[in-house]
């Protein structure tokens, strides 16, 4: 038998979900027309980061999750591309690729100035991981230790352990698109009876959530479809899980 989990901390966002059911959706990159459809329900929001870049509309994606977030019908979980964004937004120097520069440029424009008031607070404040029952939403990837640890600051220094909820988990070899390889062993460390929601990885073939099961009985689910990137947007719908 697989030992047990750690015992898990109170999350301080526990009271505001506690019996909520809840709509679970992944990478939206700016694609605002389909991130309304998903923000139209009763239920609370959960949206697995990556908000912006590549898409039409990031500034008008972020305006709309933070209405969710000002009234309390969502958050989202902090994204790679959401932590560049927040590094560009405090001048650090980053690489010059377009969707960033896109990105900024809408941010800093004065139509978006609301957004960017407050954006960069927005961001400081995502959380990197939630663990809610047996159920964990993080935007890259699952270790072990995030059933026992609550996130850092996800502005803050770049531990491990970030880095696996940012950016999953690298084989240390650049693809030919100038992207470090991804691999999923993670998985096979997701507790029995655990659900991993998480994005980043586009691993659907047929524009549906894409499921791995690990060998100790855990699972994830890959919520990426490829929105903002000729693909769509998805969600997925659970009851309560607290």
């Amino acid at each position: 038998m697989p030992p047990a989990p750690p015992a898990l901390p109170t999350h301080p966002l526990a009271e505001l979900l506690a019996g909520r059911p809840l709509r679970v959706v992944g990478d939206v990159h700016g694609d605002l027309h389909a991130f309304r459809h998903a923000a139209a329900t009763d239920r609370f929001v959960i949206q697995l980061g990556d908000l912006v870049d590549y898409g039409p509309d990031s500034a008008g994606a972020f305006r709309l999750m933070q209405r969710l977030i000002d009234e309390r019908r969502g958050l989202f979980i902090l994204g790679n591309h959401d932590r560049k964004l927040a590094r560009a937004l405090q001048g650090r120097k980053m690489r010059r690729d377009p969707p960033l520069m896109e990105t900024l440029a809408a941010f800093l424009s004065e139509e978006n100035s609301d957004v960017y008031q407050r954006a960069l607070a927005d961001l400081a404040r995502a959380p990197a991981w939630i663990v809610l029952g047996q159920s964990i939403f993080v935007h890259g990837g699952f270790h072990a230790r995030m059933l026992g640890e609550l996130p850092p600051p996800g502005l803050g220094t770049v531990t491990p352990l970030l880095s696996r909820a940012l950016f999953g988990e690298t084989t240390g070899r650049m693809q030919k698109d100038g992207y470090p390889e991804r691999r999923l062993n993670w998985v096979d460390h997701i507790p029995p009876g655990y659900t991993v929601y998480c994005g980043h990885d586009r691993r659907s073939t047929d524009g549906r959530p894409w499921v791995r099961h690990g060998r100790m009985g855990g699972r994830a689910i890959f919520t990426d479809t490829g929105a903002g990137k000729g693909g769509h947007l998805a969600w997925i719908d659970l009851p309560p899980v607290l």
